[in-house]
């Protein structure tokens, strides 16, 4: 198949409109449905149904956009190896990971990065859903398990629990919890139990709900969590990495601890010699260094 009628099909199938698409491609309107009608006659087959919205895939068109698709992603990772090649860390990065740690943790440490890197620009996607690294939905995962996919490149970076805080104003004004049949006296804060969230996470907030508390505030995220602990609600369900950057959280029935929960940064193999990746793993590996460091000197860890 003609790979330059691949390109146009794939721009118009992405934009639903032979017009959005040649403006796009820097065409008219009649040289892209041209290229539609060559590439539907060399398949025999109709690509697109026609109506006065614009354009719908086939049965047949969906197979050619999702096989277009998947060759014009791989040669996305040829042409970033190809310019990964020079010495210099520029261009687009794609990152994911959960929206608890890329708000609290990574977030906040990016000017380091970029202070670095000023050429380097990140596109940070924050999700519970696992993307798909292979099929470049992004360029590097920070995941809180072990990715299972066997064709990527994984590092363990450090672990997290979740664990009890509150603040300082609350407990003065409310009293601090001493056992957990205390919860009774205390509204807690955490995950929605419906929410996508780490296991370890899922099952200590159960157990805290057995007890009864007094009054709950559930969010899907541990930004919410946080923000309700902040302004004095309650006892929150909390990720030990909030520590360092929120000195003013207190540890509540430091006894009550999540199972670990492992950290894991994964990428494509085929990004393996990537200057950006290099960049992006050395900067997170040395902000986790920095960060225990400074958990120590806190008596934190």
């Amino acid at each position: 198949m003609d790979w330059d009628k691949l390109r146009i099909f794939h721009a118009v199938a992405d934009a639903g409109s032979l017009t959005h698409a040649g403006d796009k491609l820097n065409l008219s309107q009649s040289a892209v449905s041209r290229q539609i009608r060559a590439l539907e006659e060399s398949l025999n087959a109709t690509l697109f149904h026609r109506h006065a919205r614009g354009l719908i895939l086939t049965e047949q068109g969906e197979l050619l956009f999702d096989a277009a698709t998947a060759m014009s992603k791989r040669l996305d990772a040829a042409a970033a190896r190809i310019r990964d090649s020079e010495e210099e860390v520029f261009g687009e990065l794609r990152v994911t990971t959960t929206f608890g740690f890329g708000t609290l943790w990574l977030a906040p440490r990016l000017p380091k990065l970029y202070e670095k890197y000023p050429d380097l620009s990140i596109d940070l996607m924050l999700e519970e859903r696992v993307l798909d690294l292979p099929m470049r939905e992004a360029d590097v995962a920070i995941r809180m398990k072990e990715p299972s996919q066997a064709d990527l490149v994984r590092k363990r970076l450090m672990t997290v629990q979740m664990l009890l805080y509150a603040s300082r104003d609350y407990l003065d004004r409310v009293g601090t919890p001493e056992s957990l049949s205390d919860i009774k006296d205390h509204r807690l804060i955490c995950q929605n139990p419906s929410s996508a969230q780490v296991g370890a996470g899922a099952s200590l907030v159960q157990n805290l709900m057995t007890y009864n508390p007094q009054s709950l505030l559930t969010v899907n995220n541990y930004f919410g969590v946080l923000q309700g602990v902040l302004h004095n609600l309650g006892i929150g369900v909390l990720p030990d990495y909030v520590t360092e950057d929120f000195p003013d959280l207190v540890r509540v029935m430091p006894d009550i601890e999540s199972a670990d929960v492992p950290v894991y940064l994964a990428y494509p193999e085929e990004l393996r010699h990537s200057q950006r990746i290099a960049a992006f793993r050395d900067f997170v590996q040395e902000e986790i260094i920095s960060h225990r460091k400074q958990l120590r000197q806190m008596g934190k860890l």
